[in-house]
């Protein structure tokens, strides 16, 4: 199987890990926010050192500037038809009108995965290593969120199977946005690419400063502190792998 299916493989990994984990025993908070900081900082980092500079040698600074905005218009226009996650951690209720969350977030992350798979294709475009780096920085993502979506389903409707198969059905809009952004790129011209590129981008510093950061941040310092250095670290890592 050729590299890029391996890496498609990485990114859906992340929901169907989460799934099995939330229907099994959800970890600690300060893990899943550490994973979320980590995630962050891999996508802001992507998205400065591979994805805009890029955008603006294939097009121009103006298109890529373009893109940018129109990838954040993007987000805040999903964020607002269907709210993200957003997660506060899945914590037991007594009411199982978690069941409903539950199901309204399942269909809101599966509106969200659409551009994360679109993001993964970017690579195709900009090379393996941005490719890899936003493969993995999706799959951390999307643990926490499979757990935060399976486990109260689970815990209400006492169905494990269901909830997992419920919760991973969240990765389908990334292997079907990850097909559709490649066959535009074959398809489209440089100029046009260049603006998607760059809508990819403003779409990753959305979702980590709207979302993960605020979220990773948790209620204490301790939190606080861990999760500063797994920014950091998710930074280091993409540098590593782009510049090692």
């Amino acid at each position: 199987m050729e590299i890029i299916y391996w890496i498609l493989v990485i990114s859906v990994a992340g929901p169907i890990i989460g799934s099995i984990i939330g229907v099994i025993k959800k970890p600690k908070d300060v893990f899943m926010f550490n994973m979320l900081s980590f995630a962050a900082g891999v996508m802001i980092s992507i998205s400065f050192l591979e994805l805009i500079p890029q955008s603006i040698s294939i097009f121009s600074a103006l298109g890529c500037s373009i893109g940018i905005v129109i990838g954040m218009l993007i987000m805040y226009a999903l964020d607002k038809i269907l709210p993200h996650i957003h997660p506060e951690l899945y914590k037991n209720g007594e009411k199982c009108d978690l069941r409903i969350t539950a199901t309204y977030l399942i269909v809101g992350i599966f509106l969200h995965n659409f551009p994360e798979g679109m993001a993964v294709a970017t690579g195709t475009v900009t090379g393996f290593e941005s490719m890899l780096a936003i493969s993995i920085a999706i799959a951390v993502q999307n643990v926490p969120e499979g757990i935060c979506t399976s486990a109260p389903y689970y815990y209400c409707t006492k169905k494990r199977l269901k909830s997992f198969l419920l919760s991973a059905s969240t990765s389908v809009p990334i292997v079907i946005g990850f097909y559709f952004a490649r066959f535009l790129f074959q398809n489209i011209t440089p100029q046009v690419i260049g603006i998607i590129i760059g809508a990819i981008a403003g779409m990753m510093i959305y979702i980590s400063v709207h979302e993960l950061i605020p979220v990773s941040c948790g209620r204490n310092n301790g939190i606080n502190q861990s999760t500063t250095f797994s920014l950091i670290f998710g930074i280091l890592f993409v540098m590593f792998l782009i510049f090692a």
